[in-house]
């Protein structure tokens, strides 16, 4: 059967033609409702837009939330739009150069702690301003890897094209150990300080992103790791 991806945008002033995307998967395991895997990462990134939205805010750069679909099947339609939008370091298409990051929550109800990006240790290092302000909710920084592997979630398929995927580390509160994949995984198991305060961070930091002078720093493509097969399951 066909599946869809759903993909809003706040548009762009002087940049609009670069874009800072974040996401989540909309589509959840057939054993429950999927509040935390994933609707709740869902929630988290349209509750960031919305505050960018209500507080009138004009972003330099085009900001596009993106809710993927099959990724329980594969990161199916991550893959896809990457592929189609993006193409690869080896195979760049156009807007290839013109994406900044894509950020993605896709671990359940915790609090933000880190955050991980594929890219140079300058790509982390760019990140680490905005969220050194929510220290107080437990913010502890962002590393860089160079692993372009797919696999767990939707960043990845950033990450395996070559582009700087972020995927944002949590507390798991029970998430591998009850509510994952499971039949319990259902609204009252979400933590709603936790979720308002991740939301508040991804606004945050989606918003200083949109607005540097530069965008996030990559691997140069006589640095960039080798690809690999996009052969994976999903989170």
């Amino acid at each position: 059967l066909p599946i869809y991806n759903v993909v809003g945008e706040i548009p762009g002033t002087d940049k609009a033609d670069e874009v800072v995307m974040l996401g989540g998967h909309l589509d959840s395991w057939h054993a429950a409702t999927g509040a935390t895997d994933n609707g709740i990462g869902s929630s988290i990134m349209m509750e960031a837009a919305r505050a960018i939205q209500a507080l009138n805010l004009k972003p330099r750069r085009t900001i596009r939330v993106a809710l993927w679909s099959g990724e329980e099947e594969g990161l199916l339609g991550s893959l896809a739009y990457v592929k189609q939008h993006f193409g690869s370091a080896e195979a760049p298409k156009p807007e290839f150069s013109k994406l900044d990051c894509y950020f993605n929550v896709d671990t359940g109800t915790g609090a933000l702690r880190g955050a991980g990006i594929f890219g140079p240790p300058q790509a982390a290092a760019a990140l680490r301003p905005v969220l050194k302000m929510f220290e107080d909710f437990g913010m502890f920084g962002a590393s860089a890897n160079s692993s372009r592997n797919v696999g767990g979630t939707d960043s990845t398929s950033f990450a395996n094209a070559g582009l700087p995927g972020i995927g944002m580390q949590q507390d798991t509160i029970e998430y591998n150990t009850m509510t994952h994949h499971t039949n319990l995984d259902t609204y009252e198991r979400i933590i709603p300080d936790d979720v308002k305060k991740a939301a508040a961070i991804i606004a945050a930091a989606v918003w200083d992103v949109a607005n540097q002078p530069d965008m996030i720093p990559r691997f140069p493509k006589d640095q960039m790791p080798p690809p690999v097969p996009a052969a994976t399951g999903g989170n």
